[in-house]
């Protein structure tokens, strides 16, 4: 009687287990696709931008331009095949990501750093990483210093709401100096704070501080220190429970950087088309099967690629050597070429 008793019992929690499961499956099934369902209704996607040259900024014309804008861009080809169908919002690092919680965008493309707290405690997803950056200290050359540990007691300027104020205290407490922290809220102010001798040098990104350098008065005054105190990948963010739209976000840039490894450009795009190799088809759209499977244009990549160029065109085209941002490519190159870009394969 008791061995019957506990095979009832096994039975009736295994069918109450997999009622349990079928209600969370069908739960998610539920939230899917809310995102993109209210995005093509309102007829374009809300992204949260910061406001950097090179990165992100309107120009005389008051459209916006930039490496993540292109991206934001890039989003709207694959869901409206028009990349003019996106609203782009500036938002400071404060006010970025509880705006994402509350809906205001649908999309944060704003140089948000991934981190372990942002996906488990506040509840964002976040797509590939598209830029590799490392947060950077910026001091004026009159303190005669070369690296980081030199500044032993020195007052740092720390942008409010941003991953570095924990990353420069983890820094010098490794290093077992002492520093004194001015957090501020305001760009400007964080800018003039080193200009004006009010702190002794400004941690942020390096990316960011190298585009802060080169609009002082006397750049030739400061220098950005050559060590990195922390790994910032810089990902596209979204809300958590809508992995359909997470995964459009993925595959979008996903095309960009398999576009440059295969060697496809905004120039030769259409030279592709008659490639023999099924892996190029897939990937243009020659063969829609891929496209149809996935719910998406089948020539989503192929647009994209047409109207903004690959991974490599796109960041040349905004922040690389040529422009008055500067950057080498460093480790934000394909990983066939000594980079960490990858992208997983379009099948």
């Amino acid at each position: 009687m008791a061995i019957f008793d506990r095979n009832i019992f096994a039975k009736t929690a295994t069918t109450l287990g997999a009622l349990l499961v079928s209600a969370s499956m069908l739960a998610g099934v539920a939230q899917a696709g809310e995102t993109l369902d209210k995005i093509k209704s309102r007829g374009q996607i809300k992204v949260g931008v910061g406001t950097l040259p090179g990165f992100f900024a309107p120009d005389s014309n008051g459209k916006w331009q930039g490496f993540f804008i292109d991206f934001g861009r890039a989003l709207a080809i694959t869901v409206f095949n028009d990349p003019e169908k996106v609203e782009f919002t500036s938002s400071s690092p404060q006010q970025r990501l509880p705006a994402l919680q509350a809906g205001e965008f649908d999309i944060l493309l704003s140089g948000v750093t991934q981190t372990i707290t942002r996906s488990f405690k506040l509840g964002f997803h976040f797509g590939p990483i598209i830029f590799y950056d490392g947060q950077g200290l910026l001091v004026a050359k009159s303190l005669d210093v070369t690296k980081g540990s030199e500044l032993d007691g020195a007052t740092i300027g720390v942008q409010s709401g941003t991953t570095g104020e924990l990353n420069i205290a983890d820094f010098f407490r490794k290093n077992g100096k002492t520093f004194k922290p001015v957090v501020i809220e305001d760009t400007k102010e964080f800018v003039a704070a080193l200009e004006s001798g009010r702190v002794d040098a400004l941690t942020q990104d390096a990316s960011d501080l190298a585009l802060k350098r080169a609009q002082f008065a006397k750049p030739d005054d400061f220098l950005l220190l050559p060590e990195r105190l922390s790994k910032e990948p810089l990902a596209p963010a979204v809300r958590a429970g809508d992995d359909q739209w997470l995964e459009i976000v993925n595959w979008t840039v996903y095309a960009t950087i398999q576009a440059e490894e295969f060697g496809i450009t905004k120039e030769n795009v259409d030279s592709f088309l008659t490639s023999e190799d099924p892996a190029i088809k897939r990937f243009l759209g020659v063969d829609p099967s891929l496209g149809e499977a996935i719910g998406l244009d089948p020539k989503f990549a192929y647009n994209i690629i047409k109207t903004l160029g690959n991974y490599g065109e796109i960041y040349e085209r905004n922040i690389g050597k040529n422009t008055p941002v500067g950057f080498e490519r460093g480790y934000n190159q394909p990983w066939t070429q000594g980079g960490l870009l990858y992208s997983p394969p379009f099948r």
